[in-house]
């Protein structure tokens, strides 16, 4: 083979010189790599889709052919654990350019909300560590990142800076059990975007449990959130003869108990949420006797609680509710320090006005938008489903769940579409994950609709990625294990003295 061109037999029939296609995408001043990635198996509503599976494997086609240049990036945390990712890239110059920065800034994205990290050192090509240091910048296009991770996760400024690849920081993970406590008189809590829902759980055994609907990203009062928490915690307690510590998950960043950041708070004014929210948890163990009390983020204990039900380890947990929450539980049966916001990575890596933009982040084509009630009500309108304007997105997805339950086809299709679009992630999350369990849960899992997500997804699987659809085992929860699995899991995290 010519070492100019690349022939992408896995992902197309196309096949054509890099220099004279990145030439053409130059003149138009970007790049878009859709004539080489073209899925076996495209979203029915959304046939623009283009993998981030896809376009990776086109892109590692590309350097295996021509030749690649080594590449390390390294992201270091507070507490002294570091992750390192090894992979390489074209050589960075001429029109290769572009190419290189749209994999490289994909891939940091990616991992930053991952793996989490304030210091960043890419080992490699000075050019692209410095153009990195623009874009994630207070004025560059990905100010959201640098602001978010540095200001409210790790407090210190978010830092890029280069070495030679031999010399990038050594990879140091740290991870911890976590929960599987059971002893004792305990109460579980998880905190969402519509309810709360909590838990008594006595020796193991949930003897009482409740949802109870609130709207806390709308409130703007740090009260509202203290007042809620603690009204669930005492009817939870009633049905106790005593409490002997809590445990709970919530949406968000939490890191040693102290809220960092989440949605959830997303209407408390700063001022207020340093003063009130970031030690939420602190003041509500001491109304409660300083008992035992730990909160980890929700997708941590949707993971743990996958683990404890399957009695295995390596379980990547995806919840696809309000947003999409995600948690891992390591091979050797520990948690990470890890972010997991996978809200917030690159699953969709086409570049036009049609893809679809987190109003949070202001990014475009990450998972919030593909895996969650958002997903759903973006893909009415292609569907053909017509609602009212002002109909509230849980709302929407009751009826298409309604619709899914009679049969109608337009609901098919968008759980269809997004059971395409997470057969493309699920391989995605291959290359930076070590599971062989894939746990799914969340509304938008709920009935009928979920179903036909995980036929479509395995379909994807199945054509595109047939070794992961051997390897990997989807389990979806009943609705007994989602209540009282996550409410055991979550009461189990403290450890009584």
């Amino acid at each position: 083979m010519e070492t100019d061109r690349v022939t992408f037999n896995a992902v197309t029939n196309a096949s054509i010189t890099v220099a004279h296609w990145t030439e053409l995408r130059l003149r138009r001043k970007m790049v878009d790599v859709r004539p080489f990635c073209s899925p076996k198996i495209r979203s029915a509503l959304d046939p623009e889709f283009l993998p981030a599976a896809l376009w990776n494997k086109a892109y590692r086609a590309a350097i295996g052919a021509g030749g690649g240049c080594p590449l390390a990036l390294a992201l270091e945390r507070p507490d002294g654990s570091a992750s390192v990712f090894h992979t390489a890239v074209l050589p960075h110059q001429g029109s290769n350019i572009p190419l290189n920065q749209r994999y490289v800034e994909r891939l940091l994205k990616f991992l930053l909300w991952q793996k989490g990290g304030y210091r960043i050192t890419v080992g490699g090509d000075p050019e692209i560590a410095a153009w990195l240091r623009q874009v994630y910048a207070p004025q560059g296009p990905r100010a959201f990142d640098y602001a978010f991770l540095g200001e409210k996760v790790y407090r210190r400024p978010l830092a890029i800076n280069h070495t030679t690849f031999d010399r990038a920081p050594a990879e140091k993970e740290a991870a911890a059990p976590l929960g599987r406590h059971l002893n004792g008189y305990r109460i579980g809590f998880d905190l969402g975007a519509s309810d709360r829902k909590c838990a008594a759980v006595a020796e193991g055994k949930v003897v009482f449990s409740e949802e109870v609907p609130w709207n806390p990203a709308a409130e703007s009062d740090p009260l509202y959130h203290f007042h809620g928490i603690h009204d669930s915690l005492q009817r939870a307690a009633a049905k106790l003869p005593r409490v002997d510590a809590i445990g709970g998950s919530a949406a968000g960043v939490y890191v040693g108990n102290e809220v960092r950041a989440g949605s959830l708070y997303r209407s408390v004014p700063p001022p207020l949420f340093d003063r009130h929210i970031r030690r939420l948890f602190f003041d509500l163990q001491k109304h409660w006797g300083g008992i035992p009390f730990e909160v980890v983020n929700d997708g941590e204990v949707t993971a743990l609680a996958g683990s404890m039900a399957l009695e295995d380890n390596a379980v990547l947990g995806i919840a696809m509710g309000s947003s999409l929450a995600a948690g891992f539980v390591t091979p050797q049966g520990g948690i990470t320090t890890w972010l997991n916001e996978l809200a917030f990575v690159p699953v969709d890596y086409r570049e036009n006005e049609n893809t679809p933009r987190d109003e949070w982040s202001g990014d475009v084509g990450v998972g919030v938008q593909y895996f969650s009630q958002q997903a759903v009500g973006r893909l009415l309108g292609p569907a053909g489903i017509h609602l009212p304007a002002d109909m509230p997105l849980p709302a929407r997805l009751e009826q298409v769940q309604e619709l899914a339950a009679s049969g109608d086809a337009r609901a098919r299709r968008i759980y269809e579409t997004l059971g395409a679009y997470f057969g493309y992630a699920v391989a995605q999350f291959c290359d930076f994950y070590d599971f062989r369990n894939l746990l799914v849960l969340g509304r938008v899992m709920t009935g009928q609709g979920g179903d036909w997500i995980l036929e479509a997804a395995r379909a994807v699987l199945q054509a595109e990625f047939p070794e992961l659809a051997e390897r990997i085992r989807f389990h979806v929860p009943d609705e007994q294990e989602k209540r009282h699995g996550q409410a055991i899991a979550a009461a189990s995290l403290p450890v009584l003295g």
